[in-house]
C-alpha cells in the first residue's frame, strides 16, 4: 500500500496508473467470482454431507474449477437451428458486461495524499451508486435475448419470469439505496462509506438492509429467487440451448454479479473500509477490510442457498408487490427523519 501512496502522489492521473489500478480492481472481482464457485461447492458438500471437489488438486480440489473450464473448451458449442444467432450468441457477452461495468465505481479504500483524496477505484463518480442500480439492469436483458434468441420454450418462459420478477424487485431495492443516500447526503459511495466512519448503515436502518438484500438476492438470481433456472420446471431455464463454454461463460456471469452485489452490500451498509472499533489503534489496511466483509457476505449468499428452498413465481412476486415496496417506503420516511437528525 506504501508503494501506492508513494506513485499517487508522484501524478495521481497518470493514465497507466489507471489502467494497472484497472487490471487489478477486475482482476481482483473476477478472482473473487471464482473463490465463490469453488466456496459454494466444497461448502455445499459439507452442508449435504457430501466431499465435495477433492479429485484435482489433492484432498481440496482446489484445481477443479481448472479443469472444469478445460473441459468446457473442449465441449462442442452448439447454436440451435432456429435460435436467433445474435441475440443467443450476445446474451452472454452482455451480462458479462454488466458485471465488468460495476466493477468500474467499486472503490477498495480511500487514500488521502498531501490533504487530497484519492479512491481506490477505477473511476469515481458523483453517482456512482445511481451508475451501478442502472448497470445492474442490464443482467435483465441478458437473459431476455438468451430466452428470447434460443428459440426455445424453457428459455422464453424464464425469461418472461425474471423480467416479471425484477419488475417487483428492481423498486424497493431503488428506494433502500435512496435511503441509504438520504442518510449519507450523497449519492457518490465514497462519501456513503465515509458516512459511515461513526455507525454502519446496517445499525442505523437494519429495515433497509434487510430489504436490500433480499431485493438483490432476487437481482442476482440466487436461490431462493432462482425461478429462472428452476430444473424441475425449466430443465436449465433461459440457458438451457447453451452449451460449452458459451455455457460456462453464462453461469459464470452469475457468479460475477454475486461477487459484486457483495462488495456493494459491504460499502453501502457494512462500513466499506471502516474498521471494527475492538481493533483500537492498530493500523489495517481499508481494502483488507473491504474484502474480509465481502467474503462474510458472499458465505452468507451461499448458506442461504444451501438452507432455504426455492419460492414459487407468484409467491416472489407477492413478496417483491406486497411486501417490500410497503416496507422500502416506510423505510425511506425513517431514513430521511434520521438524515435530518443526523445533519
Amino acid at each position: 500500500m506504501d508503494y501506492l501512496v508513494i506513485i499517487f502522489a508522484s501524478n495521481p492521473f497518470s493514465p497507466w496508473i489507471r489502467g494497472v489500478l484497472g487490471g487489478l480492481v477486475i482482476g481482483a472481482v473476477f478472482g473473487g467470482a471464482l473463490v465463490m464457485v469453488y466456496l459454494e461447492r466444497k461448502f455445499l458438500g459439507d452442508m449435504q454431507s457430501r466431499i465435495g471437489p477433492n479429485r484435482v488438486g489433492g484432498r481440496f480440489g482446489v484445481l477443479q474449477l481448472i479443469a472444469d473450464a478445460i473441459k468446457l473448451f473442449t465441449k462442442e458449442d452448439i447454436i440451435p437451428a432456429k435460435a436467433d444467432k445474435w441475440l443467443f450468441i450476445g446474451a452472454p457477452i452482455v451480462a458479462l458486461t454488466s458485471g465488468f461495468l460495476m466493477v468500474a465505481v467499486i472503490p477498495f479504500d480511500l487514500l488521502i495524499i498531501k490533504g487530497n483524496e484519492y479512491a481506490v477505484a477505477v473511476s469515481r463518480m458523483d453517482i456512482s451508486i445511481l451508475y451501478l442500480e442502472a448497470v445492474s439492469g442490464l443482467a435483465i436483458f441478458a437473459t431476455f435475448m438468451a430466452g428470447w434468441g434460443s428459440s426455445s420454450k424453457y428459455a422464453v418462459l424464464a425469461a418472461f419470469r425474471n423480467v416479471a420478477k425484477m419488475i417487483g424487485y428492481e423498486i424497493p431495492m431503488g428506494i433502500s439505496i435512496l435511503s441509504v443516500a438520504v442518510m449519507a447526503h450523497s449519492l457518490d459511495i465514497v462519501e456513503i462509506v465515509e458516512a459511515q466512519s461513526s455507525i454502519w448503515f446496517i445499525i442505523a436502518q437494519p429495515l433497509g438492509f434487510v430489504i436490500f438484500f433480499i431485493a438483490l438476492l432476487a437481482d442476482v438470481g440466487r436461490i431462493p429467487f432462482d425461478q429462472t433456472e428452476a430444473e424441475e420446471e425449466l430443465v436449465a431455464g433461459w440457458a438451457t440451448e447453451y452449451s460449452g463454454m458459451r455455457w460456462g461463460l453464462a453461469f459464470f456471469a452469475e457468479y460475477l454479479h454475486a461477487v459484486v452485489a457483495s462488495f456493494i452490500v459491504t460499502l453501502i451498509f457494512l462500513g466499506g473500509w471502516n474498521g471494527l472499533p475492538i481493533v483500537g489503534n492498530l493500523y489495517i489496511p481499508g481494502i483488507f477490510w473491504v474484502i474480509a466483509k465481502t467474503i462474510i457476505v458472499m458465505m452468507l449468499f451461499i448458506w442461504i442457498r444451501a438452507a432455504l428452498p426455492r419460492y414459487r413465481i407468484d409467491q416472489v412476486i407477492d413478496i417483491g408487490w406486497k411486501v417490500l415496496i410497503p416496507l422500502a417506503l416506510l423505510n425511506l420516511v425513517w431514513s430521511t427523519i434520521i438524515g435530518l437528525i443526523w445533519a
